[in-house]
């Protein structure tokens, strides 16, 4: 079904033309002499009735329209009211012809003709009229009417308004040499106008709302968006007459849309990580191309370093290239002097901008600047410069509107703010890690109890410092305290804690505690921190104290016994090597992690044969997104299953396999020991009576072994002090007593008792009787102190060996 399917509605003669009009002749005295086919079917009076009759008879005198009847439809015509042959009025318009007579009877010779139509239809009629009317003069859409062989036949005068030429200068020109550069960009849509008419004109199916992107053919340096539609054009038998298009420009709305759509990608790919050059980058590619041919983002070189922008004072700041971007030079289209070095991403490198270009009057001014195909935007943060985006057009059009001029400084607005958060990140990360590589051990001093190599990787820039740690603490008796541990957390408040924690743990360790109460003790330090109280952690003070958490693994080696106590709160188990290569984690009791309180810590003793390897770690070393914990433990057992390597070659293998892109969210940590037993030769031990007379045996006892080692020198310091903790242990504890001599790096001195008080160093009195020999025992060694063990207790003294003595001989490992 189409419009040709109805006649009438293709019928432009209108409904007074006399080929389709009710049609009466009338003669010089206004009777009927001829009537037509139409006239009868209007007014309902056949040929045979009508006849003869005067022409009052279906149309009373004068123009006496019916209630409501409209003036008359246009000029030459009438609304009159007509009379059926039934009786009814009908509203008609009419018009008279006057005929010249012929010849014959003036009487009956024909005078005029009258020609009359309803009124309705004629006003419909005309409404049409009008409308073709106004699409061919007042239409806002730009009408065009193509042959079959898609050549030029008409336009509106919008068309014309647009084109800037006549009909005539432009009749017979195919579509493509109108625009010769424009295409469709309509997806699923051919992209040529000799393609899109071709199929319409086959195919008869209309394509509405297609956008065609060109220049006018009097204005090839501007481009326009078109609105496009196109349907067949057929007379009222079916033959094809051509292509009618109209088009209506929609450049201002397409630019509008495709600069919000800029936008929204901005927001989306722009300030994707806190890396100020990642972000410098991400502003370049957003804008090319579909922005600009060229663009360069310098930042002033304090930002880059982290630093606070130094506010401007008159002078030029120095200004570092750290992303460019072009359609025609792939590395680095350079607007400013200097060389950029090869490569897709060069490395940023300083740029100077001479006097009188567009980048320094930018600088100078601290306002946006532009030239005709040029524009340079400054980046700030507030009222500070953090440097200079450089856009360049180089294709059509050449010149940045207003629209694109806000666009513009959009953009580096956005840019602006993502590049101050990655630098305030980058200065508060530079920040914890110093302040964390600061307060991990800068170096850990050789112990004989255990060879030692250790590695720290720091987080990745996106997570930030964390909060793990490790050492290695020398105690009494050339035992060593093992530690590692791990803070909840990333950012200044987790280095912070770290440090305080490791402090605490170091001072702990110095009272000679076991591993059990070790944690203990400090669970109920961190245990009010995590709850907001005040603590000598730190001030506590809230939800955001990095304490609440932590996790930590403490052991403690005797190289003498060759035992190994350890304890966890929450942390993972050690990984343990035997000489023969048998590789197991120890069944640790798991300990809750600290802070939470409530439940006690278990230790474990383990005896480790000499040159057993010991692994103590975090779990961002075995752990990863991409990975489960227990292929990470597995891994590890793998790398340390080749124990015999030296520790160093080790720890770099065990990095290599398990982080092998050398970094991670998470802090890692990694402490290996091979441990080691101090020589018999370096150790003479006796057990004595609780009785008076053990404190000469004692004393005879030490200077004997002193004379076999070679250390006469110490021979009286050695029987004071001896003479005093044995006569100090048979006074105020039970037997039985024991006397430890131990050679390692300095001279070791250990009484043991069962009692459980300890002495208490103090000045005595002048009339006092006693109270003298422990502070004498202190001027005498370096230094002295009270080990507890589940069976009493052991006071302790070292001395530093004579310079001329060569040296003890070094722990079998």
């Amino acid at each position: 079904m189409n419009a040709w399917d109805a006649a009438e509605s293709a019928d432009f003669r209108g409904p007074l033309d006399v080929t389709r009009a009710a049609t009466a002749v009338l003669d010089a005295h206004g009777r009927v002499i001829g009537w037509s086919a139409a006239a009868e079917r209007l007014l309902g009076y056949s040929s045979q009735d009508i006849v003869g009759q005067h022409v009052d008879t279906f149309l009373p005198p004068g123009p006496v329209p019916v209630a409501g009847s409209p003036p008359a439809p246009f000029s030459g015509s009438e609304a009159r009211t007509a009379r059926h042959r039934d009786g009814r009025l009908l509203r008609v318009a009419t018009t008279t012809c006057p005929l010249t007579a012929a010849g014959g009877d003036a009487g009956t010779a024909p005078a005029r003709v009258l020609v009359a139509a309803a009124l309705d239809g004629l006003r419909v009629w005309e409404s049409r009229q009008s409308m073709l009317h106004g699409l061919a003069t007042q239409s806002p859409l730009g009408l065009a009417i193509y042959d079959t062989d898609l050549r030029l036949t008409w336009f509106n005068a919008t068309y014309a308004r647009e084109v800037g030429l006549p009909l005539r200068a432009l009749l017979g020109k195919r579509a493509e040499d109108l625009y010769p550069t424009g295409e469709f960009v309509s997806e699923g849509y051919p992209t040529t106008l000799r393609a899109v008419m071709g199929r319409v004109l086959s195919t008869g199916e209309s394509m509405l709302d297609l956008h065609f992107v060109g220049c006018l053919p009097t204005d090839p340096g501007t481009e326009h968006v078109w609105s496009c539609s196109y349907y067949r054009l057929q007379d009222a038998d079916g033959r094809v007459l051509g292509v009618c298009e109209d088009a209506f420009d929609i450049t201002d709305r397409y630019q509008a849309q495709r600069r919000l759509n800029l936008l929204v990608e901005a927001g989306t790919r722009i300030g994707t990580t806190l890396d100020m050059t990642v972000t410098a980058r991400e502003i370049t590619e957003v804008a090319v191309p579909d922005f600009a041919a060229a663009v360069t983002v310098d930042l002033v070189q304090s930002v880059l370093e982290g630093e606070e922008p130094e506010p401007g004072e008159g002078a030029v700041p120095a200004l570092v290239r750290v992303a460019s971007r072009s359609v025609h030079v792939p590395d680095d289209p350079r607007t400013g002097a200097g060389t950029a070095p090869a490569g897709p991403h060069p490395a940023p490198y300083r740029v100077d901008y001479p006097p009188g270009s567009l980048q320094y009057r930018s600088l100078s001014s601290g306002g946006r600047v532009r030239s005709e195909s040029t524009m340079v935007v400054p980046m700030r943060s507030g009222h500070t410069l953090l440097g200079l985006v450089t856009f360049v057009r180089g294709t059509l059009p050449s010149v940045f509107d207003s629209g694109e001029i806000d666009l513009a400084d959009e953009l580096v607005t956005r840019t602006a703010v993502c590049l101050d958060n990655a630098r305030r990140f980058a200065r508060e990360h530079a920040a914890a890690l110093t302040l964390q590589r600061n307060l991990l051990p800068q170096h850990l001093p050789t112990q004989s109890a255990v060879d030692l190599a250790y590695r720290y990787l720091p987080s990745d820039n996106r997570a930030g410092v964390g909060g793990d740690w490790f050492d290695v603490i020398g105690l009494s008796g050339t035992r060593v305290g093992l530690v590692v541990g791990d803070v909840v957390g990333h950012g200044l408040q987790a280095a912070a804690t770290m440090g305080r924690l490791r402090t605490t743990v170091r001072a702990l360790a110095a009272l000679d505690l076991s591993p059990d109460e070790l944690l203990s003790r400090l669970d109920d330090l961190v245990g009010p921190s995590a709850k907001g109280q005040p603590t000598t952690l730190g001030t506590g003070g809230g939800p955001d104290d990095a304490a609440t958490g932590v996790t930590c693994l403490y052991a403690v080696y005797d190289p003498v016994s060759r035992c190994c106590t350890m304890a966890r709160a929450g942390h993972l188990p050690p990984a343990v090597v035997d000489p023969e290569g048998g590789m197991y984690f120890p069944e640790l009791p798991p300990g809750p992690p600290l802070g939470l309180g409530g439940l006690p810590f278990e230790s474990l003793e383990v005896e480790l044969p000499v040159g057993s390897l010991v692994a103590l770690f975090t779990d961002g070393l075995v752990e990863a997104r991409s990975r489960d914990i227990d292929v990470g433990l597995a891994t590890l057992g793998r790398v340390l299953g080749d124990h015999h390597r030296p520790l160093e070659e080790l720890c770099d293998h065990a990095l290599a396999e398990l982080l092998p892109d050398g970094k991670a969210p998470d802090d890692s940590a990694l402490l290996l020991v091979r441990t080691r037993e101090l020589d018999a030769r370096q150790v003479a031990a006796w057990e004595l009576p609780a009785e008076p007379t053990a404190v000469g045996t004692a004393r005879e006892l030490a200077t004997g072994q002193l004379r076999e080692w070679g250390l006469e020198e110490l021979s009286y310091a050695t029987e004071l002090t001896v003479s005093e903790l044995v006569t100090n242990a048979v006074r105020h504890a039970a037997g039985p007593l024991h006397l430890r001599l131990l050679r390692d790096l300095t001279l070791l001195t250990e009484v043991s008792d069962t009692g459980h008080t300890s002495p208490h160093l103090r000045h005595a009195a002048s009339d006092d009787e006693g109270g003298r020999g422990l502070f004498i025992v202190a001027q005498l060694v370096q230094r002295w102190g009270t080990r507890y063990t589940p069976h009493g207790k052991t006071i302790w003294t070292e001395q530093a060996f004579p310079p001329s003595y060569p040296g003890a001989p070094r722990p079998v490992g």
